[in-house]
């Protein structure tokens, strides 16, 4: 009786996996996608409308800028939309805060995130921010570390991208004119519930 309690409890309150499904594939890390339901992801014409829509570009260069992004990664499962502030004299620091959107959940969630680095680039820039999200089957796992993806900075149509990875997690945050700076620097980005300044 108490086992058949615990599998309805969990069916009731718990999120499958597959609540935030996207397409079957091999990235480039090799690794399968196991999550395989498209119903549950967003497409990349949803997506195409969206970050035209966020940085007031055309469709055209928004979908130049994710040609690769969907290529490499496939079908998100959410994004987050927001602004930062980063500065570097060789170390930098990046400042940024933002809502996350899943399919699948009703609610955005407000994220912020900061993180040094360290590198060859210099000055200062405010810039806003559209972030691919990747199989994330539980907010929380978004609340973590999360290091750039070595040779993955590009730049698009005036947008910059790069990947960020940790414990199967990919995000690829898109940048309005800034992306060049992620090239010249290494470093990684912290994501919180909760606004915090110490970048470590």
């Amino acid at each position: 009786m108490r086992a058949l309690v615990t599998v309805l409890a969990a069916l009731t309150f718990g999120m499958p996996a597959q609540l935030f499904a996207q397409d079957q594939q091999t990235t480039d890390y090799g690794q399968p996608s196991e999550y395989s339901d498209p119903v549950e992801s967003y497409s990349q014409d949803e997506i195409v409308d969206a970050v035209s829509d966020f940085f007031g570009v055309t469709a055209e260069a928004a979908a130049s800028a994710l040609e690769r992004v969907f290529s490499d990664l496939g079908r998100p499962v959410g994004y987050i939309a927001g602004e930062e502030v980063a500065g570097a004299a060789g170390i930098g620091l990046r400042y940024g805060e933002g809502y996350l959107t899943l399919r699948g959940l009703n609610e955005r969630q407000k994220v912020y995130w900061r993180g040094p680095s360290i590198g060859f680039d210099a000055g200062g820039n405010a810039s806003r921010v559209f972030v691919l999200v990747y199989n994330l089957d539980d907010v929380d796992r978004l609340y973590q570390r999360f290091p750039g993806v070595e040779g993955t900075a590009y730049f698009v149509a005036g947008l910059g991208v790069n990947y960020q990875r940790a414990d199967d997690v990919t995000l690829a945050p898109i940048r309005s004119g800034v992306g060049l700076r992620a090239g010249a620097n290494i470093g990684y980005l912290a994501y919180s519930r909760r606004r915090a300044w110490l970048p470590f």
